[in-house]
């Protein structure tokens, strides 16, 4: 019986839980939620989060006619912001990427140096005239 009382509280099985439960799911693949230290945040997982927002677009599509209006304007909303969300992951997840291309390898200015000594150019791109 002492198993009983410590069991953690399960909220009923309803269609608002169940968007709830799909819709923090996405926000977490995101990025939008993190639990820990921010040294240990994942990147975002944009492939898990486009399945979930699919499972969203398709309980969309087969309960179309058949919801509240407040059920409806829950999914609804809950797809054009995390669709919104998505997009601005994908584009800051872009920006990353070709940040890191630009930024100079830690063995990019030695060889520069090496390069431009075996030439007798000066390793800066910009001609040193007066």
């Amino acid at each position: 019986m002492e198993q009983e009382q410590e069991r953690t509280f399960v909220p009923p099985a309803t269609f608002e839980f169940l968007l709830f439960s799909i819709r923090t799911q996405v926000e977490m693949n995101l990025g939008l939620m993190h639990f820990g230290a921010e040294s240990e945040r994942p990147e975002p997982d944009l492939g898990l989060a486009r399945h979930g927002i699919d499972l969203l677009a398709m309980i969309q599509e087969k309960t179309r006619g058949n919801l509240s209006l407040e059920e409806k304007r829950l999914l609804e909303n809950s797809l054009t912001e995390l669709r919104f969300r998505y997009v601005q992951a994908f584009e800051d997840q872009q920006r990353r990427a070709a940040a890191r291309e630009e930024s100079p390898k830690p063995d990019e200015p030695a060889e520069a140096a090496r390069t431009a000594g075996e030439t007798g150019a000066a390793p800066s791109s910009e001609s040193s005239e007066s």
